[in-house]
């Protein structure tokens, strides 16, 4: 029977097929997503006709009598802590990472520096977007100078798999999967069909051979990775590059990662020769922080097993306008909604005539319940006009009836404290309890809900006059 051809309408998002056109996906949700396909119906074959011969299968084995092998479970240090600390200790023998970022955030730069860094071991650099020429031009910049390091500026995944097995590299880097173009599927570079196919080819080429790959993936308006979603199922690893091109700060955060915790972040900062790392995070967050001054709080969160302590900053202002504005930077809207009814309901702040901004330095964002009393004491400080002194910081959960909760780990986030200067520790009377052994030098001032704190902010009001 000859082979028809048919419409279908394949989402852009998810790469889910339709018979009919809508307007919204029906899988992944998203509005004005489907696209118009023509594909190619095979012939129907009988129900027990064989589509593929059984000499390309695999037979299954024992787990038992399986031999590990050394191609596989070791680690290659970057020589680059922070992407070390983000991938859990190191790139993975036989592992796929994906790492994705807004254009101009650095991941070019970052790629050329772990070759630099991994310069004992053969890397084979595929570029699809930028010249060789370019590319040599960064890498003068940043120094990078070695005879280990293979050069292809390539969009077909037949061509590069040829260089593969020619060089056989330890590593591989694909920037980006977005530019790679198979000529076997009928589809523009960047599709769906594309993405997933060329993706596929790598990864079975990867986990076959044994050695690592990195894969470059774009962004879409919304900040996720372009493409289908299923490209993030595949891979072994998910990183996304955050931070403002305008800025020098570079965020790394692990989002996926099946040989290591995704808690773990990676700081960096963008200079002239490149990203550095910044192996104290929390000096570097608070070193423009302001002293006595309302509004401005200091909180103390985990990243993975590290304590990083960043500011919290919220400007309180009446408006004419009946309906106030609401924003926030860094903190969970919701979250933010719940801590001004919160202190709007037990300490009778008015909020409904004022409009309120939250925003957190540094880029970074809090997703824990640790930062809600440091979040309730910027506010206070902001709508009261109460100064907080440069030496406090605010940990602890705030409940919807005003009382302050246990947080975990609260002897690291101490301790962190203690050694960046803070003398003044605000945080749940339960933990001042439980403490075994008290840092020196730092007064602890336990509370029971967000009465004891407004009462407390001022006394330290009364004390700084």
């Amino acid at each position: 029977m000859a082979e028809k051809t048919k419409t279908m309408y394949v989402c852009i998002s998810c790469g889910a097929g339709q018979t009919k056109w809508s307007g919204k996906c029906p899988e992944c949700g998203e509005w004005n997503t489907l696209e118009e396909k023509t594909v190619v119906a095979p012939a129907k074959k009988g129900l027990c006709a064989p589509t593929v011969s059984a000499e390309e299968f695999t037979e299954a084995i024992r787990l038992s009598e399986m031999e590990e092998s050394a191609l596989y479970g070791e680690r290659h240090l970057t020589g680059i802590g922070e992407l070390d600390r983000a991938l859990g200790g190191g790139i993975v023998k036989g592992s796929v990472a994906l790492i994705s970022g807004e254009p101009g955030i650095g991941k070019s730069t970052l790629l050329l520096q772990i070759c630099k860094s991994m310069s004992d071991l053969k890397v084979l650099y595929v570029s699809g977007e930028e010249s060789a020429m370019q590319i040599k031009m960064r890498a003068k910049r940043l120094g990078v100078d070695s005879k280990n390091i293979y050069l292809q500026c390539e969009t077909d995944p037949e061509g590069i798999c040829s260089e593969i097995e020619r060089i056989r590299p330890d590593l591989l880097i694909i920037d980006s999967v977005q530019t790679m173009q198979d000529r076997t599927i009928a589809s523009a570079p960047g599709s769906v069909a594309q993405v997933k196919g060329c993706s596929l080819r790598f990864l079975n080429l990867t986990k076959k051979s044994g050695f690592s790959t990195i894969l470059v993936g774009h962004v879409n308006k919304d900040g996720m990775i372009a493409g289908p979603k299923l490209l993030e199922h595949m891979v072994d690893v998910v990183l996304y590059f955050e931070g403002e091109r305008t800025q020098s700060c570079r965020i790394l955060r692990a989002v996926k990662n099946r040989y290591g915790s995704t808690n773990e972040i990676g700081l960096f900062e963008m200079t002239d020769s490149g990203l550095e790392e910044v192996p104290d995070p929390s000096r570097r967050l608070l070193e423009d922080s302001p002293k006595n001054v309302p509004g401005s709080c200091p909180v103390c969160l985990m990243e993975g097993t590290r304590p990083i302590t960043t500011e919290v900053q919220a400007l309180i202002a009446k408006t004419p306008f009946p309906t106030p504005k609401r924003l926030s930077s860094g903190v969970d809207f919701n979250r933010m909604a719940m801590i001004l009814a919160v202190a709007e309901k037990r300490l009778g702040v008015k909020f409904y005539d004022k409009d309120v901004y939250l925003n957190v330095v540094g880029g970074l964002r809090l997703d824990e319940t640790a930062a809600d009393l440091g979040i309730c004491t910027a506010v206070l400080s902001s709508v009261l006009d109460l100064r907080i002194p440069g030496n406090l910081l605010a940990i602890g959960e705030v409940g919807l009836s005003g009382e302050c909760r246990t947080i975990g780990d609260a002897d690291l986030r101490i301790n962190e404290a203690a050694r960046l200067g803070f003398e003044t520790i605000l945080l749940p009377k339960k933990i001042v309890d439980r403490l075994k052994k008290k840092p020196k030098g730092v007064t602890l001032v336990p509370l029971r809900s967000v009465y004891d704190l407004l009462s407390t902010l001022k006394e330290l009001q009364n004390e700084t006059r």
